[in-house]
């Protein structure tokens, strides 16, 4: 009688255990823990509470690989098929720092029919003696571990949502600061009439033009690209904007000069890891001189009133590509009235069709050509239809930016 009475209680304090570690586990996910520290106490548990003297824990990421492992000698190697799993005799695999691993059982873990773990359990082989506690524990591994693997992973899928949420965020708040580089509104006088479309391969992009009168009587006219594309574009973009409006504003350089002071920031701000392209142009509606320089941009395409056309390619390297640029050319020209300049970043010329042609300088000349006598915003109109035909269902190769400038 005093034995059963001892057997029973001692079934009664394994049953208290158990609740206890499961309690256990449960605050300490509730408590919003880490995942190493879920894995601690899991481990502590096994190891020290039920007396489990080898075990690798197999969880799918990308491969089966081993997040907890100890009683091991080296380190588990990473499972391509759950096949290597299928045998519920035991496992036996080679260690990555040699040797072998044996192990009793391989527990299989399931949330929704579905493998989220497998548990690698085993006893040291000197100590094979009266019943494993492997075998007698066996459920509740199995249920511990499901417990503390679903945590696992929907900590995990919070984290990532959590990254999500704030990398919708950035992108927003970027998407709203690129809003604010593109001017709000264009000159259509008698002087300058001037249209823009920009249209943003992702959520943020890394174009920008703009077109501003200056205190001299000239007008500063530009198209630039940052490599790269997102909030980091957007950023370096931002920066780039600022400096060259400052220049305009506050400084009395020529093109030349202010190019090298242009590559001086973007190095500083980007540190090489990226570049912008450029073309900058000035027009003085009093001598209709035209001097621009093309740092690694795209060539807008200048139409003259009689049609004939020329690219605008004078110039020099992209910014921020060395610390200094070691040669400008910069390009003069006289305007007659009604000369057109279409500026143009490389996602409207290097879009392919399903053919895998693009759309090219070619065709854009073309249609400035045909289009010479119709007011820039209408220019515009023709282009983006044309180059939306030609697209057909092909997806955006990248962002489009188009300037149209008409020198009345």
């Amino acid at each position: 009688m005093a034995e059963k009475s001892r057997s029973r209680n001692k079934r009664l304090q394994l049953k208290d255990f158990k609740v206890d570690a499961l309690l256990e586990i449960t605050h300490t996910i509730n408590s919003n823990c880490t995942v190493d520290v879920l894995l601690d106490l899991y481990r502590r548990i096994l190891e020290k509470d039920l007396g489990i003297e080898k075990l690798v824990l197999y969880a799918h990421q990308g491969k089966w690989h081993a997040i907890l492992q100890f009683g091991v000698e080296g380190d588990p190697p990473d499972v391509e098929d759950t096949a290597a799993f299928q045998s519920t005799s035991g496992m036996t695999f080679g260690l990555a720092r040699g040797g072998t691993e044996s192990f009793d059982v391989v527990i299989p873990v399931t949330n929704d029919d579905i493998p989220i773990a497998y548990i690698l359990v085993g006893d040291k082989e000197e100590d094979k003696v009266g019943t494993s506690p492997v075998i007698k524990h066996m459920k509740f591994i199995q249920t511990i571990t499901n417990v503390v693997l679903v945590a696992i992973q929907n900590k995990r899928l919070a984290e990532e949502n959590l990254r999500q949420a704030r990398i919708s965020k950035e992108l927003e708040l970027a998407a709203e600061m690129q809003s604010l580089l593109v001017p709000n509104s264009l000159p259509q006088d008698e002087h300058f009439d001037v249209s823009a479309v920009y249209k943003p391969h992702q959520q943020v992009g890394g174009d920008y033009y703009d077109f501003i009168e200056l205190k001299d009587g000239r007008v500063m006219f530009c198209t630039a690209d940052v490599s790269g594309k997102g909030v980091s574009a957007a950023f370096l973009m931002s920066n780039f904007q600022a400096y060259l409006m400052a220049i305009f504003k506050y400084m009395d350089l020529g093109l030349q000069e202010v190019v090298h002071n242009l590559n001086e920031r973007v190095m500083s701000s980007a540190m090489g890891e990226k570049y912008i392209t450029l073309f900058i142009g000035t027009f003085d509606r009093t001598t209709r001189k035209l001097n621009y320089i093309n740092c690694g941009h795209n060539p807008p395409v200048l139409i003259h009133p009689n049609g004939q056309a020329e690219q605008l390619s004078l110039g020099s390297i992209g910014l921020g590509m060395f610390e200094e640029i070691p040669r400008i050319q910069e390009g003069q020209l006289t305007l007659d009235p009604g000369s057109m300049v279409i500026c143009y970043t490389d996602g409207l010329v290097e879009q392919e069709n399903s053919a895998q042609e693009e759309f090219g300088i070619e065709r854009l000349t073309s249609l400035g050509r045909e289009h010479i006598n119709a007011n820039a915003e209408l220019v515009n109109v023709h282009i983006l239809k044309s180059f939306n035909d030609f697209r057909g269902d092909e997806p955006f190769v990248d962002d489009t930016a188009l300037l149209t400038c008409k020198f009345l």
